[in-house]
């Protein structure tokens, strides 16, 4: 196992590829969440009705460079969202399985969606600035404009905007929805993965490689997009709100749900699942390869006293 700063690294190096293949659809996502806002039902703008269509409908009008706005936020945010959620969690999961069941190897569903929830919620603090300010990014729109738009020259730029506007509490809006939609897809994310892997390898006999790699991702991707779409939503227009539009996560709901209907929490659904299944199969896959190079580096500059108490 590597140690945790190795597993970190790993987690963060792995995300940054993943993120680079899967930004557009998110850019999709975040603008289908928007588009409609609070408008009743029959008179929403349908601009983007989908991956695929979103993706073309953009590149169209605002270029390569248009669906990849926010691109350098979201490096940022997953080297410390996935570089905590894949760093913090084995040793979480190690140090309370230990407490609780005296063998560290012992599997419990409870404490592996606890620590899933737990690493992921502390990397969505820790990044909420990052989100948010992409979020924003990501919105703005010179053709096709949904929900409020932020002009910031780049993501310095927002970031201090918003700080001379409304301080480090500016920042940090929006980070409540964050820690919930990342705590909903963490808690489930990593548990599932590893969960599907042990029955491929138990029941259908699965060897140790990409191809268990890749069908454990897909299913652990597809659980995560179900689980965490709704709030993932409300974090969307939370962030992207101006002023006070909604009170917090519970007000956002309730408005959204009562204005445009209750599977309005599911726009952008589909573009949602077009980022997070490649993203979640090339983040796992690489991590399991990043790891396996960091342990490598680690064996040649760390005591071996060292990586055994890792």
């Amino acid at each position: 196992m590597s140690t945790t700063l190795g597993a970190f690294i790993a987690g963060g190096i792995a995300a940054c590829g993943a993120v680079t293949a899967t930004h557009p659809f998110e850019t999709v996502k975040i603008r289908m969440q928007l588009q409609g806002e609070l408008q009743d039902k029959g008179h929403q703008p349908h601009h983007y009705r989908g991956p695929i269509h979103g993706v073309s409908v953009i590149v169209r009008n605002e270029g390569v460079r248009g669906i990849y706005r926010g691109i350098g936020c979201a490096y940022i945010y997953q080297v410390l969202l996935n570089g905590c959620r894949l760093g913090f969690y084995e040793p979480m999961r190690h140090a309370l399985t230990s407490l609780v069941f005296k063998d560290g190897k012992t599997q419990s569903l409870g404490i592996n969606m606890f620590c899933g929830a737990t690493s992921g919620i502390l990397g969505a603090a820790a990044g909420s600035p990052f989100f948010l300010v992409k979020t924003r990014l990501q919105s703005f729109s010179p053709f096709l404009p949904v929900g409020t738009q932020h002009k910031y020259r780049n993501a310095i730029d927002g970031l201090a905007q918003i700080y001379r506007a409304e301080g480090i509490a500016g920042l940090y809006r929006g980070v409540g929805a964050a820690m919930i939609r990342t705590g909903f897809g963490s808690s489930v994310q990593l548990p599932t993965y590893f969960f599907a892997k042990r029955r491929l390898v138990r029941h259908l006999g699965m060897e140790e490689g990409p191809a268990l790699h890749l069908t454990s991702s897909t299913v652990s991707g597809f659980v995560v997009c179900i689980v965490m779409h709704p709030p993932d939503t409300i974090m969307s227009r939370l962030y992207n709100q101006n002023g006070n539009l909604y009170n917090g996560v519970f007000d956002c709901l309730a408005k959204t749900i009562r204005t445009e209907g209750f599977f309005a929490i599911y726009k952008g659904f589909l573009p949602h699942l077009a980022r997070i299944l490649p993203h979640t199969i090339l983040t796992l896959s690489l991590a399991e390869q990043t790891n396996k190079l960091i342990r490598k580096v680690e064996s040649r500059i760390l005591p071996i006293a060292d990586l055994k108490s890792a």
